[in-house]
């Protein structure tokens, strides 16, 4: 009998427990509304909302390859499997054309969808949480005045339980804190603005970074960098990898221009982010590089001391090794690559100082090895550096011999492991979409910032 107690005690508390969670997971549904009438929306918050939308980078994720703006469909791989992203123009069948402002509102401040499902954070509403609600006004008047595209995402491929979309909100118990963000009294004003796109809009974090094995940010690693779709978003806080300090103004010239000569080209995602900057008020800009300057704390004197070495070097490059006596890597180099990172030809025109730039320096060659592999090619209506692919013309051996050499010579951090391994994974993975920004900005986005269109 005190088993059965005891067995029916445990029930008991199991059911009272799971109707518990399930009555805090469980949201209800927010009516669907008609597509508002885009003639409804002030212009002013319309261009307000494009310039928001640009900075929060949100075409990278719900634009695929190819595809049209907005209209969702990307795949973006997690450590749980593949979530596609879903469309957010205003077709009233597909995309979001039937949310009311409140229902977009809780999705970006709560991660909840109109029909009341919690949302994968995948989609960064650990950050968007943060925005005023002036700032989702505007976002709310520029994506419903998209063009409308029918478009329906894959079904993402998550397995069983993780699937369960319930489940998420368990998740949020314990990594998710709703905003809005509070600003810092002993910061400025400028760093507090800075503060708030870096957190919230910009979400700089989600890839900058390292995240725990549930997928959320490790808060005790704040922005000590991580990794996505096989590139590095380097540290930025005080284990940055960079031979030369980032400062307000390198990051400022960095996030507005895509490259800076004592640091490098952006590159991979990161490339995309500074495409979508360039409609970004440079008020705003010098803000966030404000803000991610102090991340990392004062410079050392040492560091600082180090640093000008490298700089001074890089201006009376050293050439061939002293040795005298090539290896195949620094073979490869002088025959393929010294021609333009050793022309002192400055950026864009030539080739990064490879003695200054963070690649060489990086925690894994991912990011170089990308870059090598399949190049820089030229984008489509944006700005972007270029550089060729040597994927077709080196073997797995010698790409490996050539970023051992890169690795040897321009930086001071041990050998990376098993190159020939990671350049042999690299290339069955194929080239990944992110070689350089692949979509722009929206056309209608970049005449809105312009002061043009209707």
């Amino acid at each position: 009998m005190t088993a059965f107690r005891t067995l029916a005690a445990i029930i008991g508390l199991c059911l009272v427990t799971a109707i518990g969670f399930v009555a805090i997971a469980w949201r209800s549904p927010i009516a669907p509304v008609p597509p508002p009438n885009t003639a409804s929306f002030d212009r002013e918050l319309l261009r307000r909302g494009a310039q928001l939308a640009a900075a929060g980078d949100c075409n990278a994720c719900h634009t695929a390859p190819g595809g049209r703006a907005f209209a969702g469909g990307r795949a973006l791989p997690t450590p749980f499997g593949t979530i596609y992203s879903t469309n957010i123009t205003p077709d009233p069948d597909t995309g979001i054309g039937q949310w009311p402002e409140e229902a977009f509102r809780r999705a970006l401040a709560e991660g909840v969808d109109r029909e009341g499902r919690q949302l994968y954070p995948a989609f960064p509403y650990d950050h968007f949480t943060l925005l005023t609600q002036e700032d989702v006004s505007a976002l709310y008047a520029f994506f419903m005045t998209r063009e409308m595209v029918t478009a329906t995402a894959p079904e993402n491929e998550i397995s069983f339980p993780l699937n369960v979309r319930m489940l998420l909100a368990g998740w949020k118990l314990f990594f998710f804190r709703q905003g809005p963000y509070q600003p810092d009294a002993a910061q400025s004003a400028e760093w507090n603005r800075g503060a708030y796109l870096s957190e919230g809009l910009a979400h700089c974090g989600a890839c900058h970074t390292p995240r725990n094995r549930l997928g959320a940010e490790k808060a005790s690693e704040r922005y000590g960098g991580g990794e996505i779709e096989g590139w590095n978003a380097y540290a930025l806080n005080e284990a940055s990898p960079a031979p030369v300090p980032w400062d307000t103004e390198s990051l400022r010239l960095y996030l507005k221009n895509g490259w800076h000569d004592a640091h490098g080209v952006a590159r991979g995602p990161m490339a995309a982010v500074v495409d979508n900057l360039a409609t970004t008020p440079d008020a705003d800009i010098k803000a966030i590089a404000t803000y991610v300057a102090s991340i990392a704390g004062p410079v050392s004197a040492e560091r600082q001391q180090a640093a000008e070495a490298l700089v001074a070097a890089a201006r009376n490059p050293a050439g061939k090794s002293a040795s005298g006596t090539e290896t195949s890597g620094e073979h490869i180099f002088h025959a393929t690559c010294a021609g333009c990172h050793e022309s002192e030809r400055p950026l864009p025109f030539g080739g990064v100082n490879l003695i200054l730039s963070t690649g060489p320096s990086g925690p894994n060659p991912h990011n170089i090895l990308n870059v090598v592999l399949w190049g820089l090619p030229p984008a489509d209506g944006a700005r972007s550096p270029i550089m060729p692919g040597f994927a077709a013309s080196l073997s797995d051996q010698q790409i490996a011999a050539l970023l051992s050499y890169v690795r040897a010579r321009f930086s001071d951090k041990p050998a990376w492991p098993d190159l020939e391994k990671k350049v042999r994974e690299a290339r069955n993975a194929g080239r990944p979409d992110t070689v350089y920004p692949a979509h722009g900005i929206d056309p209608a986005e970049a005449m809105l910032n312009r002061g043009e269109g209707p």
